[in-house]
């Protein structure tokens, strides 16, 4: 990635709407294991419905905004593109195998330390070193994730695998974000998501026919999750991810991870009844107090 051209501009957005777009992202994505639990298909194959079905919504959104912009929607997938749409493909396909092979409060935790390697990464990769306030909001937000989730964390060797896959999905979603934020430098939003998720639909299909497990629904329930989990969870949350980032830096926009755990843990709860105790309120506490220190100054 950093051997893409760098163009430096100003932000599109203010911070204040790009950071609400930001949360909406996250909301969005959090909300997508309750579709996935609903969709009654293997997961590898609702990861692959999720990118598809948000196709057309995605197409219309990219010819309206080249529309505006007086131009064509052109298909220029250009290294930052193709990476961006690999990397998001390779953190689905390794999260749904770390859920297989270890908890979900493992692999969950595990994918947290995806802002550490944006962090790790964004000075040398796309040139955009991170500040010390951001350092210290990150450590927060860690502190916070091991309190909402971490207290349902089971180390057992016969979950270790499972773990360093949860390791593993968290190192591509960090890449995902510096090739969001590289790409978003020469391309509109509606562009860099719909070209990146042509990307990752092609790699996850043949994910999902390779691994033989049921791509279709029984019921009109199960064809309804997978229709709003590509349309909300992926064009929406995905998709405003992508305008946040024309206007925000990687290593902060990175922390969405947290809002979307935040998200999920209260879905589990209005949906499943999953109970919320002191210690993860705190966890969600000690959240929103990192991202609120690790704004950027305006």
């Amino acid at each position: 990635m950093s051997g893409e051209k760098v163009l430096h501009k100003q932000p599109e957005l203010s911070f204040a709407l790009a950071f609400a777009l930001l949360v909406m992202g996250a909301i969005a994505m959090g909300v997508s294991p309750v579709f996935v639990r609903f969709s009654e298909v293997g997961p590898f194959s609702s990861a692959f419905w999720r990118v598809f079905l948000s196709l057309p919504v995605l197409f219309a959104w990219a010819c309206f905004e080249a529309r505006r912009a007086g131009r064509q929607l052109t298909w220029d997938m250009d290294r930052a593109i193709l990476l961006t749409g690999l990397f998001f493909a390779g953190d689905l396909i390794f999260w749904h195998l770390a859920i297989h092979k270890t908890t979900m409060a493992n692999a969950t935790l595990m994918a947290t330390l995806a802002p550490v390697w944006v962090a790790l990464f964004s000075g040398t990769f796309i040139g955009e070193p991170v500040p010390r306030r951001t350092w210290l909001g990150l450590a927060l937000c860690l502190m916070g994730a091991a309190l909402l989730i971490g207290s349902s964390y089971q180390l057992a060797p016969e979950r270790i695998v499972g773990d360093l896959y949860g390791v593993i999905t968290s190192l591509f979603f960090g890449l995902y974000f510096l090739a969001v934020r590289v790409a978003r430098r020469n391309h509109k939003s509606g562009e860099v998501t719909l070209l990146s998720t042509i990307v990752t639909t092609v790699i996850l299909f043949g994910t999902a026919i390779i691994s033989g497990q049921k791509m279709l629904p029984d019921t009109a329930q199960g064809v309804a999750s997978l229709i709003a989990l590509g349309t909300f969870s992926h064009a929406g949350g995905q998709g405003l991810l992508a305008i946040a980032l024309g206007s925000l830096s990687a290593a902060f926009s990175s922390l969405v991870i947290f809002v979307e755990a935040l998200a999920a843990a209260f879905f589990g709860w209005a949906v499943f009844g999953e109970t919320l105790s002191p210690m993860q309120f705190a966890g969600a506490a000690m959240i929103l107090t990192g991202i609120w220190v690790a704004r950027p100054k305006t």
